[in-house]
């Protein structure tokens, strides 16, 4: 009786976290559909603006494409909690060994690409690869992908940048103001550099994502009207047959949906180890610990000197 309580508590969550992650892709199709204004054929437009909340500077606007986020997050949240859900030491369950898989191909993704030092950015890693690709994979719902925003991937992009400052900056304030004038001719270039950084991030993610949507929506387009033209003449129904719309954008969305937005998340998880640890220099840093170390040891000697020579007299 006992286990079959706990069978069915177990068994109880396990649907519950199915339904975080599917419900909110099913309430981001139904904010679709009730918001998205009538159309008269095939249109390309941004994130719909839901409402505005009036600011001081300026008005804040809620999107799509953030709404579409945040549902993003809360099914890869709850994802996780499902993965993890009744974790043993001896693993009973396929989804823990695919769980431990996972987090094994992170850890050895950042440890191959950032070296020794970086062993907490596994789950960063992982988090920045789902929230891209599961982002980018909406579009095969019909939804807008927030990647498609550039305002989304520019949060990113500023995130990674706050990053690398933050481990240029360990090795001193000082040596940071240096690197911009290495060699000191370059020092404006330098500088253009530093700030290119999360553009260059954010204009590259958004630029790929986007042009594949606008590319799919433009070939199927051209579709419908070459359909039209080559059934325009039969009688009824049979001029409404979609002929070459058949097999073909399917293709073309495995590739630009699919294929297209994992590998554009693999590109930023990349770029993402690549700068910030190129940021940190290693050598330096550990150079800076062991002065920094060696400085307070001689002034605990000293003081203990001098605590000794006060005692003797």
């Amino acid at each position: 009786m006992g286990l079959n309580k706990v069978s069915r508590k177990f068994l109880t969550v396990d649907i519950l976290l199915i339904l975080g992650m599917i419900l909110p892709i099913l309430t981001a199709i139904v904010i679709t559909v009730l918001f998205s204004p009538p159309t008269d054929g095939v249109e390309i437009t941004g994130a719909l603006i839901f409402f505005t909340i009036p600011m001081p500077i300026q008005d804040f606007p809620i999107t799509e494409a953030q709404i579409n986020s945040a549902l993003v997050m809360i099914s890869i949240f709850c994802l996780c909690l499902y993965m993890t859900h009744g974790l043993k030491e001896n693993p009973e369950l396929k989804r823990q060994h695919i769980a431990e898989m996972i987090v094994e191909k992170a850890e050895a993704l950042v440890k191959d690409n950032m070296g020794e030092h970086f062993p907490g950015f596994a789950p960063f890693i992982a988090s920045i690869l789902a929230l891209s690709a599961f982002s980018s994979l909406l579009s095969l719902f019909g939804l807008f992908p927030p990647t498609s925003d550039l305002n989304i991937v520019a949060g990113w992009a500023i995130l990674v940048f706050a990053l690398i400052t933050y481990y240029k900056f360990k090795c001193g304030p000082l040596n940071y103001a240096k690197s911009f004038a290495e060699p000191p001719a370059l020092a404006p270039l330098n500088v253009i550099s530093e700030v290119a950084t999360p553009i260059s991030m954010a204009l590259r993610h958004y630029g790929n994502v986007l042009s594949g949507t606008v590319i799919g929506v433009l070939i199927a387009t051209a579709l419908q009207g070459l359909s039209h033209l080559a059934l325009g003449w039969a009688p009824g129904f049979l001029a409404d047959i979609p002929l070459f719309q058949v097999g073909l954008p399917a293709v073309l969305s495995i590739y630009f949906d699919v294929f297209s937005g994992i590998l554009q998340a693999y590109i930023f998880a990349m770029l993402t180890m690549l700068y910030v640890s190129g940021a940190f220099n290693v050598d330096l840093y550990l150079k800076l610990r062991a002065e920094k170390k060696m400085k307070k040891e001689n002034k605990l000697k000293k003081q203990n000197n001098e605590s000794k020579i006060l005692e003797e007299k």
